[in-house]
């Protein structure tokens, strides 16, 4: 069995005061080796609690993930995530960082620079390879990120608002290499993010979620992560379906965030 399945998942916060907070429920889907899939949602939908289950770093309350026939129970070197910021070691250089995860399983060091700096010159850091960390833009140290997951050969890169703290030109950029990335490793990736359009460019598969509990509440399929990977952002979001599909996720997340806004007023 190949392939990503969430099965019934909830997870359950218990709160100190006795009451608690029922983050997800009852959760299921699977994803093909090689998809990838963005998730969106309003606030409080449980979309980053998702992506902290799948990688590991939180045991659900209930359900269950199983990765290429085996149930995941902890972080593991086949799942590589990439946050919000790029979690990078400031004392190292770029080359050092990417070659980091390879370096702790052991690879030998010709083949984990060779390795390291194949991967910098697919992510357009060929000439940065020795700077430090700081020295580095924001969306350059996001480029770091992604070549030091995917030194590791997760089979599956998980991104958490990868994107969110980047300037509009290199948010643009970066959605087209994540594409490029995509096409041509092969690898499975979800991605989380607040933003509608970049969830429609960069997802195969969209799920749009519900909150209190989190739960999916529509998915789509979609071409428009296939159709940037050989024309311009730019020309994709020109496509007659991409404004509609727009419109109809916005109003959509609207009206749960006017019903999460209710409660709030009614509590």
């Amino acid at each position: 069995m190949t392939g990503l399945t969430i099965e019934n998942l909830s997870m359950r916060f218990d709160l100190p005061n006795g009451s608690f907070v029922q983050a997800l429920k009852d959760v299921s889907l699977d994803l093909q080796n090689g998809e990838l899939m963005s998730v969106l949602g309003p606030s409080g939908c449980g979309k980053t609690t998702l992506l902290n289950i799948v990688a590991g770093f939180l045991a659900p309350t209930g359900g269950k993930i199983v990765l290429n026939g085996h149930s995941v129970e902890g972080p593991d070197a086949e799942r590589g995530m990439v946050f919000q910021q790029g979690a990078l070691f400031e004392w190292m250089t770029v080359r050092e960082n990417v070659e980091f995860g390879p370096r702790m399983k052991g690879t030998p060091a010709s083949e984990r620079r060779q390795g390291a700096d194949h991967l910098l010159e697919i992510t357009g850091l060929g000439d940065f390879k020795d700077k430090a960390i700081y020295e580095l833009s924001g969306g350059m140290q996001q480029r770091v990120a992604l070549a030091r997951c995917l030194a590791n050969d997760p089979d599956v890169i998980l991104m958490d608002e990868p994107l969110g703290a980047l300037d509009a030109l290199t948010r643009e950029k970066m959605q087209g290499l994540v594409l490029k990335l995509w096409k041509e490793t092969g690898k499975t990736i979800i991605l989380i993010t607040h933003s509608v359009e970049e969830a429609l460019l960069l997802g195969e598969r969209l799920l749009v979620m519900a909150p209190r509990p989190g739960r999916i509440h529509k998915e789509y399929r979609l071409p428009f992560a296939e159709l940037g990977v050989a024309q311009d952002l730019r020309e994709v979001k020109k496509h007659p379906k991409f404004a509609e599909v727009r419109e109809e996720i916005l109003s959509m997340i609207w009206e749960m965030e006017e019903e999460i806004m209710g409660r709030t007023e009614d509590a």
